[in-house]
């Protein structure tokens, strides 16, 4: 039994030291490397591919972000333009509701003139019960004049009488300028015709007379 194990290690060691196979060894390994050299080639010619596909896909995505973002400006931009366009529509309704009136306001303005002077000529101290016809007659005009005012007043007409109030353009319309004592310079000296204001704009300007220094 030993004498055989002795043989067996002795094939076994000359199997491994053969020529032969000592000569092949150097090719089995050149395979090799050329096997592994070109599994390498194969992976770094990949490499450039997926760069170059992930790169075009940054490039989508930023492109697709940029569009976004434009779509985005733009639908804010509607939004305000139609915001803008319905508050000026509403305006433009209830400018037409309070200022449909004016020229039919303007026109009752001359009825009101006429009963202001109506009752300004009549003189004070004939209205008396000694003269009940033109003391009836004043009072139905003072009476006309007061309701009238009260209309006025409820749709927002309302009475400009600015004497002795500082000179404002928007509100009056100088007919003259003059010295008047006890009256200071710029100030409103004499009305000679009443303005109006419909819902705090001018719709008649006082006309008056401006004192200035002498």
């Amino acid at each position: 039994m030993a004498s055989w194990c002795v043989r067996a290690v002795r094939q076994s060691y000359s199997l491994v030291a053969s020529p032969a196979l000592t000569r092949a060894s150097p090719r089995l390994l050149c395979t090799a490397t050329q096997q592994k050299n070109g599994d390498r080639s194969e992976e770094e010619a990949e490499k450039p591919e997926q760069s170059a596909a992930e790169k075009g896909l940054i490039e989508e995505k930023s492109q697709l972000e940029e569009q976004l973002k434009e779509m985005t400006e733009k639908y804010k931009r509607a939004l305000a333009d139609t915001e803008n366009l319905r508050t000026r529509s509403q305006k433009m309704i209830e400018d037409a509701k309070i200022y449909g009136i004016q020229g039919f306001c303007k026109d009752l303005l001359e009825v009101a003139d006429i009963l202001e002077k109506a009752t300004e000529s009549v003189p004070k101290e004939e209205v008396t019960n000694k003269n009940p016809h033109l003391k009836n007659l004043y009072d139905g005009l003072v009476l006309t004049e007061v309701q009238i005012q009260k209309v006025f007043t409820k749709h927002g007409l309302v009475k400009l009488n600015p004497e002795g109030q500082k000179f404002d353009p928007y509100e009056h319309e100088a007919l003259f300028h003059a010295p008047v004592e006890g009256k200071e310079p710029g100030s409103v000296a004499i009305v000679t015709k009443v303005g109006y204001k419909l819902h705090g704009r001018t719709l008649r300007p006082a006309l008056v007379g401006v004192a200035k220094a002498p």
